[in-house]
């Protein structure tokens, strides 16, 4: 086929590994450009109060998109497995079905983020100096729902098929066009944080048609009136494997949300230092997603071809090249952290200080245990790949659980030092389940290999 699809049964798996995930990594850089423009144009443009509100509304919307993209996850998974296995007409069917569940599901989420953004700030007792500003920016960011599932969706069936050029290139063009209108909108027009989440809405918009158009050129999905026929059977297939992924986001959210509720109790300034964080938060993770779906892709496509020990071999390699790729981001950032965290602050020196100090605190923290992150991301996609969404969702009930203990009870035996170690204890969490039941699965198929049995 001439396009860009990748068999990743055959070859050597580090190199195909690579292969796939250094597009992504690109992209990924892309994306955290964007967002990172987004925070630094608003910190300087706007104020720290502004910055303030943008990490007010990060945990929230992190909650409502991680539902509906962990649902493109679950989907991508029997995708992949059609598609080693050589079942287009399948292959076919599980695109179709897909793409009609995240319509209805990004038309449901949509309605009711709109509706619950108010009383979920009020709840999280949101600093009244930025209620306002964090509730703009979520409502636009909200009805643009349809558009951010659309993208993930046809991304996700693209990565599934083991094309990653495509996401690289639909992301670039929505980072050039995202930076444009952030420095239009909110430095030129003076939308504030509005501007912010409209340029974020508009170059995704843009990435999903760019991936729309990619898709209608692969031979493999050249889809006929009945594949989009419903078929209750592949739909609830595809309901069972993306929910346990959307409920893991979703409790994972709700950790964050934990976390944000406690940080909101410390004032604006420190909302504005843990939110400079998690923006470069994304420049950590950068490798360890792309790892993740390359992982998963790998796993997905080798189970449908039936080769167990040649998934084995996989995420071998592939833990060890994420464990070597985090020490070095690791070590770069707490070289330059504080020069970056300081782009995305302004005002008032002994504010801007304070703010830097907080933010550059729980960079430490984060850094040290950065390898753990990446870890956990290759166990977690190559069970998802394996078509095991539970455990992973187990484990997002596990980071819940460390989160939630760290920020409401470990500050009154250890101080404020529990609220920076929230995140490195939730990927301790997770990890223990994931690497467990990963080597028990793996355990399983090399048996059944062995014996001659199918594996798929």
């Amino acid at each position: 086929m001439a396009e860009l699809v990748n068999d990743m049964t055959k070859g050597r798996p580090a190199g195909l590994i690579l292969r796939f995930a250094l597009p992504l990594m690109i992209g990924n850089i892309f994306q955290q450009l964007y967002t990172t423009v987004d925070a630094i144009v608003v910190g300087k443009g706007v104020g720290v109060e502004a910055l303030a509100a943008l990490g007010s509304a990060e945990w929230p919307n992190w909650l409502v998109t991680g539902l509906v993209i962990g649902f493109t996850q679950g989907f991508s998974v029997r995708i992949s497995q059609r598609f080693g296995a050589e079942d287009w007409k399948g292959l076919r069917k599980m695109t179709a079905m897909s793409v009609w569940l995240a319509l209805g599901i990004a038309i449901a989420a949509t309605a009711v983020s709109l509706i619950c953004s108010r009383p979920m700030l009020l709840a999280l007792k949101t600093d009244p100096a930025v209620l306002e500003q964090a509730l703009s920016y979520l409502r636009v960011l909200f009805a643009g729902i349809p558009v951010i599932m659309g993208y993930n969706v046809l991304s996700s069936i693209l990565r599934a098929l083991g094309d990653s050029r495509t996401p690289l290139a639909a992301m670039v063009l929505a980072a050039s066009i995202n930076i444009v209108l952030d420095l239009v909108f909110v430095m030129v027009f003076h939308w504030g944080v509005v501007g912010a989440a409209a340029a974020t809405v508009f170059a995704q918009f843009c990435s999903c048609v760019f991936c729309f158009l990619a898709i209608r050129r692969i031979s493999c999905l050249k889809m006929s009136r009945e594949d989009w026929r419903l078929d209750w059977s592949a739909v609830w297939d595809l309901v069972r494997l993306g929910s346990p992924t959307a409920f893991q986001n979703g409790v994972i959210g709700i950790g964050g949300l934990a976390v944000q509720y406690v940080i909101n109790g410390y004032g604006f300034l420190f909302v504005a230092g843990f939110t400079a964080t998690n923006k470069v938060y994304g420049i950590l993770e950068i490798a360890a997603s792309s790892f993740g779906y390359s992982m998963s892709t790998f796993a997905g496509q080798n189970l449908g071809a039936g080769q167990a020990g040649r998934i084995r071999s996989g995420v071998r390699i592939g833990a060890l090249m994420s464990v070597a790729t985090a020490a070095i981001i690791a070590a770069l950032m707490l070289l330059f952290g504080r020069f970056i965290l300081s782009l995305f602050i302004s005002g008032d020196p002994a504010q801007t200080e304070e703010v830097l100090r907080i933010a550059y605190h729980y960079l430490a923290y984060m850094c040290v245990t950065l390898p753990l992150l990446y870890l956990l991301w290759i166990y977690r996609s190559a069970l998802m790949g394996l078509g095991d969404t539970f455990f992973p969702m187990v484990s997002g009930i596990a980071e819940l659980a460390m989160r939630m203990a760290m920020v409401l009870f470990m500050p009154h035996v250890i101080g404020m030092e529990a609220i920076y170690m929230a995140e490195p204890a939730a990927w301790i969490g997770a990890l223990a389940i994931l690497s467990s039941v990963y080597y028990w699965r793996q355990g399983r198929l090399l048996k059944a290999e062995k014996a001659g049995s199918k594996i798929f």
